[in-house]
Order: structure tokens, then sequence, then C-alpha cells
């Protein structure tokens, strides 16, 4: 793990797993350490995560962390656009969206 004063994408301490709710993103993150969980704790907050998916989310963003198992969930109300069912977009359940935050740097 790299120093918390480095910019550094998420995926440098972390893993995402991606599911979906409606039209909900449900995003995980875990991270590779305690250490990494801490850092990503401080930084990634509901407002960062938010702002990276600013042009799909329609309502506030949700974080419960689980610091158990090192990992904190997120939910994206209206970044699905609709759901499996009822979205045009081709990423209906949200995986490519959840890779998405990977890019993320905080």
């Amino acid at each position: 793990m790299t120093t918390p004063a480095t910019v550094q994408k998420i995926d440098t301490p972390a893993d995402v797993r991606a599911g979906d709710k409606g039209d909900t993103l449900i995003l995980a993150v875990l991270a590779r350490d305690d250490a990494a969980y801490r850092h990503l704790a401080r930084r990634l907050t509901e407002d960062v995560v938010a702002a990276h998916y600013a042009g799909l989310i329609t309502g506030p963003a949700r974080r419960t962390c689980q610091p158990n198992l090192m990992a904190m969930v997120f939910e994206l109300p209206g970044v699905l656009g609709g759901g499996v069912t009822g979205s045009p977009a081709l990423d209906g359940h949200g995986k490519t969206l959840g890779y998405h935050l990977l890019s993320l740097e905080i």
C-alpha cells in the first residue's frame, strides 16, 4: 500500500463488485488490507462517489461501512436508468459501472 498522501486509483488498494436493485447501483468496495480500508474510509465518501457518477445519479448516495470485512457498500439511486428490464442501456446490471469506480483517483 502506498502512503495516504499519494494520489492513486481505487484499483490499487481495493476491488469493486457491482450489483443492482431496481435502478439503484450497488457497489461493494473491498480493501486489500486494513491500512487500505482506513484510507478508503477517510477519502471515499458518499459525496466523492456521487460526484463520480454525477450525470447518472438521481438521489443521495448512501455508504455503509463494514470494518470487520474491510469493505464499504454504496447505494447509488437512478444510476441504472430504470433497471435491468426498464433501461435502454447495455449495462442494466451495472457491472461496467462498477469498473468505472476503479478509475477514480483518491
